[in-house]
């Protein structure tokens, strides 16, 4: 065991050295690229420098030498800065730029992500992980296939919530036994049912709220194949 106390190195710290050839009786340095003050070395033809009675060194882009040097002396700066990955990912950015592709690799288990992965959750449950989010139809539903997590996107459509919005209690947000329908509904935007909208073979397109205004201007059309009923059920009048 080494006697005394043992050198240690300090993480993320780096140097770099300045090396310039003086003019006679030149006393200021511009140092190339600057330097942290109090964290700059100064030798004069491999000489050590003291701060403050051999050079000064206060604004972080110059060195004023305190004795003028001589034709051909040598002046090096021996810079200490922390040492930076350019474009590195920070940790704990609200947002930030990736350019190219992302390759990740790792694995789920349970609810833990281990390895370089990214975890997929669903609703606050991890479904696993995944290096393609697929994105299918126009939702919040996940489901693994490989390597690839589908991302199924349900309804989509605005208005009188399908066959009833549910009710929740007074002091929670937790769904009751019952549900409402409205009984008018605007139409405020072009619609058109056809094979992309209201699926892929012939259907039939049923509303259940009985009184459906239609804005002036805008257009509901009824695509090959698609048959248009209104309250078919007669929910509205319950």
């Amino acid at each position: 065991m080494a006697i005394g106390r043992p050198v240690s190195l300090t993480n993320n710290v780096a140097s770099k050295t300045i090396s310039v050839t003086a003019t006679a009786s030149q006393t200021l340095f511009t140092v190339t690229g600057g330097y942290r003050i109090n964290q700059l070395a100064v030798f004069r033809n491999g000489v050590r420098l003291a701060d403050g009675s051999d050079f000064t060194a206060r604004d972080g882009a110059t060195v004023t030498l305190l004795s003028a040097a001589s034709s051909g002396d040598v002046l090096e700066f021996q810079i200490f800065d922390d040492f930076r990955v350019a474009d590195a990912i920070a940790s704990a950015a609200a947002e930030q730029t990736i350019s190219g592709n992302l390759t990740v690799t790792g694995t789920v288990t349970g609810s833990t992500v281990t390895g370089a992965a990214i975890g997929i959750s669903s609703a606050g449950t991890v479904v696993g992980a995944a290096k393609t989010l697929n994105f299918i139809g126009a939702g919040n539903t996940f489901a693994m296939s490989g390597d690839t997590v589908n991302i199924s996107i349900a309804g989509g459509g605005g208005g009188g919530g399908g066959l009833g919005t549910a009710i929740a209690y007074e002091t929670s947000s937790d769904a009751s036994p019952f549900s409402y329908i409205d009984r008018y509904a605007k139409v405020s935007e072009n619609m058109i049912f056809n094979t992309t909208t209201a699926g892929l073979n012939t259907s039939i397109v049923v509303s259940v709220i009985p009184n459906i205004e239609i804005n002036s201007g805008v257009a509901v059309t009824v695509g090959a194949g698609k048959t248009m009923i209104i309250d078919v059920l007669q929910i509205g009048d319950l």
